[in-house]
């Protein structure tokens, strides 16, 4: 005779199937001490439902032709998890969780909710390292499934997304330096905030919807992103303004009562927020990324001309204030 399955969890409740011979005249089936229930199939097959029970029992069939011989069926309690860890993580799934606890032999499912695990290794009988499937937003119980049963769930929360609307100022100097005001949704949490591939020198979270960090150095355009335990963001994109640069004065110099008008070359230019004549700002008109237009201002010797853009001040040109002629 044979049993299958030859164990099951104590609660009872288990389909057992018994083949054998001589077995279509059955008027008893036990499991141990304890009585099942029963349906003769054929002379050769009976199915059983297993009782409740614990510890390994002997299953025998009883017919007017006497008892058979026995066979060994194991109760088997069911398996408890205690910990998950971590206990969130994306919505997208893909990560690994370590669950510990007991009773982890024989292990033929582990689900967060009703979503198989997309694998799981059993360590031992007390870990299990689980690859998280695709679920959520929210709360999901994680149970693991044995021949002793399914254990009670443990909550693993799948947290939404970070998603990102805009970064004040969207530019600022290749040097970096600049602090930026980063907004948006589901930012807490948050491990990382970069620029490109460079990692923000620095960043507080100060809020849910709110991220202020420190730009990195850096050049071009770039997209800065948002990483936490819910995945990284989509992209929003920062500038870097290159430092201005100066070629040419013209002319280099002009009467102390001011308003000549100057015309500054160079590069770097377009972004212009200031112009000055050593300490004193100029009224300015920019032409193009190389080329404005300044109007001095009241001034006394030689002082240096530079332009001031959000990516940083220019180098400096002489400018000289000629006094008057006296007679």
């Amino acid at each position: 005779m044979s049993v299958v399955p030859t164990a099951g969890p104590t609660s009872g409740g288990t389909t057992v199937t018994l083949t054998g011979s001589g077995l279509s005249a059955a008027t008893a089936v036990t499991f141990g001490s304890a009585p099942a229930a029963f349906t003769v199939v054929s002379d050769s097959l009976l199915v059983a439902t297993a009782p409740v029970g614990s510890g390994t029992v002997q299953v025998t069939v009883t017919t007017p032709g006497g008892t058979s011989n026995s066979l060994a069926y194991t109760y088997t309690a069911p398996p408890v998890v205690t910990t998950i860890v971590p206990t969130q993580g994306p919505a997208s799934g893909g990560n690994t969780v370590t669950l510990t606890g007991s009773g982890f032999v024989g292990v033929t499912a582990v689900r967060f909710g009703a979503v198989n695990a997309l694998s799981f290794t059993v360590v031992s009988a007390t870990q299990i390292t689980a690859t998280v499937p695709t679920g959520g937003p929210g709360p999901s119980g994680v149970t693991v499934t044995t021949a002793g049963g399914t254990s009670l769930p443990v909550p693993y929360y799948y947290l939404s997304n970070p998603q990102l609307t805009a970064v004040v100022p969207g530019q600022g100097p290749v040097l970096g330096g600049t602090t930026v005001t980063v907004t948006g949704n589901n930012l807490l949490g948050a491990t990382a905030v970069r620029f490109g591939a460079v990692n923000a020198l620095s960043f507080t979270v100060v809020s849910a919807t709110q991220i202020t960090a420190t730009v990195p150095a850096g050049s071009g355009t770039v997209q800065v992103t948002v990483t936490t335990p819910g995945g990284t963001s989509n992209g929003v994109a920062f500038t870097y303004l290159p430092v201005p640069q100066l070629v040419s004065v013209v002319p280099t110099a002009g009467p102390t009562s001011g308003g000549t008008t100057v015309t500054l070359t160079g590069s770097g230019l377009s972004a212009a927020t200031a112009v000055t004549f050593g300490s004193a700002p100029a009224a300015f008109t920019v032409v193009s990324d190389s080329l404005l237009v300044a109007t001095a201002p009241v001034g006394s010797g030689t002082v240096q001309v530079t332009v001031t853009t959000p990516g940083g001040t220019s180098n400096s040109l002489a400018y000289t204030y000629t006094a008057p002629p006296t007679i």
